[in-house]
Parts: structure tokens; sequence; C-alpha cells
């Protein structure tokens, strides 16, 4: 059915808003300026309402972490299955066997490696693991867990960011999947954090360029303001948007954000980098690292990161190099919350950016939990998982699990109930609840992607 005139006039006045508030949020983080002062701005030059649109975003912001060939099995050391961990088989592919806790205030039991991130948070933001899809054994881009309706988890959180005014909706970095969903914008594309920071690296104000002297690059905004002004095109409405938008371009020309977005030694040394990190663990650290920075400058809301592609079948053989590297892993998630919990989130006041993000984590196969010789690529029933931290929107803890007798358990999406449905057939569930607290509770946004799909066994009512 064709909109009516007055359904396209609104949805021309709701991009010209939105365009708006993100040039505005651009401009605010090249010249430096906190964000609550862009709002202020906002306020005062055109009104409340769109100031109070700028400040509290629709949607979490999202980190998509894709283990490709084998890599995702590290995860398992530091959130290992609940009846594993219990056993303390010293053949079970658990490297602390009767070393375990287990996490306080979770909804359901969730076992903690001696390395788990996450240890001091309370229950409600500690990981849900959901059993869902199958294992993908040698792919980079395994997508089966993060599936709902056809569509890909990551391409529906960046559909539902869409509200969000980010100047690069999503970001993938080293070949992460993506995948499809109505409304998706398409995500830049780089090949490492240092490339991610080359996308705010302004060519003129670099070394040598034409803008590279500040007093030119004042000079150059100061001249298309002139000649803008003198233009009497300039203030017709059908010619604002344009002129405006053109203005803040060229004040961005002069402006380098890469210094801002770069990774620095200070940077890497609370994330527990140095030079003997393997280098596709540096990779993944330096990433979010970058990511970090990104979100609280307002330039992207989602980020997806294609991490690892190691093969552990023989990490059980080397124990002193495996508990550092899964000492590493949980030192990373933890430095990135921490980085983020040190920026207050003026885009919902009185809130850090940690209670802003959601953060997933699958990959092509988890590996055998039942076998450390060799750690086999096979596992029970063909089954995998996925790690969320849905930061108070999910209930926690493990739904599902690989059980010490080689059975598997599945689960209930609308009750949360242990029950006997496997994993290929929990993928649209888990999705929809990473897109629940993506879209912070709202299960009408949620509905677009994942119809039918009853997950109130897993989520959080928000209560307003």
């Amino acid at each position: 059915m064709a909109k009516s005139k007055a359904s396209q006039k609104e949805e021309r006045r709701e991009l010209g808003r939105r365009d708006l508030i993100k040039w505005s949020l651009y401009a605010g983080a090249a010249l430096g300026l906190a964000r609550w002062k862009v709002y202020e701005a906002l306020e005062s030059s055109v009104g409340t309402a769109i100031a109070a649109d700028a400040s509290c975003l629709a949607t979490n912001r999202s980190v998509h972490l894709n283990a490709g060939t084998g890599g995702f099995a590290w995860f398992q050391l530091l959130w290992p299955h609940n009846d594993i961990a219990a056993a303390a088989n010293p053949q079970f592919a658990f490297h602390a066997p009767g070393q375990h806790t287990m996490a306080v205030g979770t909804d359901k039991p969730l076992a903690l490696g001696p390395e788990a991130p996450f240890k001091t948070a309370n229950g409600g933001k500690q990981i849900t693991a959901f059993m869902a899809g199958v294992n993908e054994t040698h792919r980079n881009d395994a997508v089966s867990a993060a599936v709902v309706g056809g569509n890909s988890i990551y391409a529906i959180a960046a559909a539902l960011q869409t509200t969000n005014p980010s100047v690069i909706p999503v970001v993938t970095i080293d070949g992460a999947a993506f995948g499809n969903a109505p409304g998706a914008p398409r995500p830049s594309a780089v090949g490492s954090a240092d490339q991610f920071v080359g996308l705010f690296n302004s060519a003129a104000s670099r070394a040598g360029g034409l803008l590279a002297n500040s007093d030119d690059a004042g000079l150059y905004d100061a001249h298309y303001s002139a000649m803008a002004s003198l233009n009497r095109a300039a203030n017709r409405p059908t010619q604002t948007r344009a002129y405006g938008t053109a203005k803040t371009a060229a004040r961005l020309l002069g402006t380098n954000l890469a210094d801002r977005l770069a990774v620095t030694d200070a940077d890497r040394l609370r994330y527990g980098i140095d030079a003997g990190t393997p280098n596709n663990i540096r990779s993944m650290a330096e990433s979010l690292m970058v990511t970090a920075k990104a979100f609280n400058m307002g330039l992207t809301s989602s980020v997806n990161i294609s991490i690892l592609r190691d093969d552990p079948h023989g990490a059980f053989n080397d124990m002193n190099n495996l508990r550092n590297r899964v000492t590493l892993l949980g030192k990373i998630l933890d430095g990135f919350i921490a980085d983020l919990g040190q920026y207050d989130d003026a885009s919902c006041g009185g809130t850090k950016l940690s209670d802003n993000v959601v953060l997933t984590i699958n990959g092509d196969t988890p590996k055998n939990p039942r076998d450390r010789g060799g750690w086999p690529d096979g596992t029970p029933q063909n089954c995998n998982w996925m790690y969320v931290y849905g930061n108070g929107l999910l209930k926690t803890g493990w739904f599902g699990g690989v059980m010490r007798d080689g059975s598997v358990q599945g689960w209930d999406p609308a009750t949360g109930a242990a029950n006997n449905t496997p994993s290929s057939q929990l993928s649209g569930a888990a999705s929809a609840a990473v897109a629940y607290a993506i879209a912070r509770g709202d299960m009408r946004r949620v509905g677009d992607f994942a119809r039918g799909v009853n997950i109130n066994g897993v989520v959080k009512a928000i209560t307003m």
C-alpha cells in the first residue's frame, strides 16, 4: 500500500531530526565538547523535543564477537557447563576441575572458571548462556546460533539501532559475519583496529594535508560559512538541511578524530596486552579498545568482530599456555566493560556506557566439553551455544547445557525450564532474546523480526 502524503511528510521530518542529531553529535565530538553541551545547544536552538530525542537512545549499543576455526572453545573455560564443572573430572575439557565457583544472584545456575570476567557484578549483570545453533566446525562466519526468522541478529541489531544518531551505524572487523535483516544499514568493513581508527582519519587534516595547519582548517570552515551565507538559497527550507550538512562536513574536514580513537600503551596495559601476547588475542583486545572510544564519541552503535581463529586441539598439552590465554581473555572482557564504565553515557542521563551495551559471543564449534584429549571438534548431539551479556534485560545463567553423561538439555523459551529441545531449534528464541536486550525491552520492536516467538521465560520485564 502506498504511503499517504502525511505519512511521507512525517517520515521525512523524522529523518531530518535524526540527521540533525547525528551531525550535531559528530560536530561536538570533533570539537571536544561534552555531549551534554551538544544537547544544551540543541535545546536552545531547535527545542526540547529534539534535545530529548538525542539525550536517550532508543536502543542499546552492541558488540558481537564471532570466534572462528575452533576459537570459540576457549570461552567454555570461562563459563563451563554447570554439570561438566560439577563433575570435577580431570578428563573433561575444563582446565580447573574442582576450582570453579557459582555466580551469586543469577536466575539460573552459572558456573564460573577461575579466570571468568564480571565476577564482582551483581547477578543481573552476569552472562546468559543459551544452547542454540549447530556445530559449524572450521567456519569463520558461523551464524547458526544467531538467526531468527531467516535474519541475522547482527543485522537485526543494526536495523534496531538506526534510531540512534551514529555517524557510521555498524562496523565489521576482519571479515566478521553480518547477514541480512529488513532495514539494516550496510556495514563499514575494515580489516583491523587500525583501519577502524582510519575511518575517522581526515585526509585533509593529516600532516602534509591541505588543512593540516589548524589556522588553515579554521579559515576553510569560516570561508565556507561565509560563502553559504551569501547565497540566498541557503535559508530556504528546501536547502537548509543540505547547507547545514555541508557546513558540518567543512568543519570536520579539518578535524582528525583518529588520534582520539588510536590505541595507546596505557590501553594495552589495562587489558593485559604486552609484547608476548599472541597476535590474535592482541587484535581482539585492540578492536575492543577502539570500540569503547567510538561508543563514547557517538561514532557508531554496533561493532562485529571476527576473533581468535585458532584451533586449540592441543591446548591441554600445555597447561601453562592455556591458563595464560584464558586469563587474558577474561581480563580483556573485564577491561572492555571497565573502559565503558569510566564514561558517563550522555545519551541516557545518570548512566554509564557500560550500562547500555549488549555483548554476544558465538562461534563455529565450542568443541567437546567431555574430552580434553585432542579436544575434538565434534559436540554431543551436534550442539552449539551462545553467551550473551544482556546488561540486566535477560535472565542470567545457563539455559540448557551439556551434561556429564553426554546428554544435552534444551530449554523452553516461554518458561525458561529445561527440556529436550535440540539446540538447532533454539536459535530463533536466543536471537530474539538478544534483540530484546538491544531494544531495551521493547517487545513490539522485537516482533518486527521475530513474530510469534514467546521468550517470556528468558527476558526480564521492563517497568516504567
